[in-house]
């Protein structure tokens, strides 16, 4: 007997096999699950302010705000950045650094705790709720509810985007990871942790002092 053709499903009884049509593209991976319907902006919308809710690979997920050893970490590491990097107070400038910008980047929508871009790639910062130009570095801090989606989904993500460094950062275990793209894999600059001073790229300029970032 001839095999069905894709579409169809074959079932059998004692006398003969017959074919029930499924819809086109109703089916999954061939498993026989229906596929999963992709988030769209309105479901983002529709989730309480206390989360924060972004499209990863088509998924709507939410997290939690940052809690307070978060928020302190994110706070801490933006201000050392953003006078000698942004406003040039200190260090070359040439960037332009936001807390918690939207991005809107090939039907994903995703809020880096902290992103940058180089003034060369972006030379004013555009008046518009979201950006659609990857940035050139990010930023995550990481909690325990946050860091496998950080890790697992986020970062890949960055990569398929071209973001050319990234930091992770933990403040619970006081350390930094810096990566650094290349060829669309990432490659570890380094791990830093607890007091240490560094100078980390893309921000070498200035020797960063880790302990500010956890300080109460």
């Amino acid at each position: 007997m001839t095999p069905p053709s894709d579409g169809f499903r074959a079932e059998s009884s004692s006398s003969e096999a017959w074919f029930t049509p499924v819809p086109t593209g109703k089916l999954r991976s061939g498993m026989g699950e229906p596929a999963k319907r992709r988030a769209t902006y309105e479901d983002l919308l529709s989730v309480p302010e206390n989360r924060i809710a972004e499209i990863l690979d088509g998924e709507l997920v939410t997290q939690p705000r940052p809690a307070s050893r978060q928020a302190r970490a994110a706070s801490s590491l933006g201000g050392e950045l953003y006078g000698p990097f942004d406003r040039g107070r200190g260090g070359p400038g040439g960037w332009i650094i936001l807390d918690e910008p939207e991005l809107h980047l090939h039907g994903d929508v995703f809020v880096p705790d902290l992103a940058g871009w180089r003034r060369s790639r972006m030379p004013e910062l555009p008046d518009a709720p979201a950006f659609e130009l990857a940035p050139d570095w990010v930023c995550e801090v990481l909690s325990p509810s946050t860091a496998g989606v950080d890790r697992a989904q986020k970062m890949p993500i960055y990569a398929r985007e071209r973001v050319a460094h990234a930091w992770l950062v933990d403040p619970i275990a006081k350390t930094l990871e810096a990566f650094l793209l290349d060829d669309a894999r990432w490659v570890v600059l380094g791990t830093w942790r607890n007091d240490a001073k560094a100078r980390i790229e893309p921000f070498g300029d200035i020797e960063l002092e880790l302990v500010w970032l956890w300080a109460s």
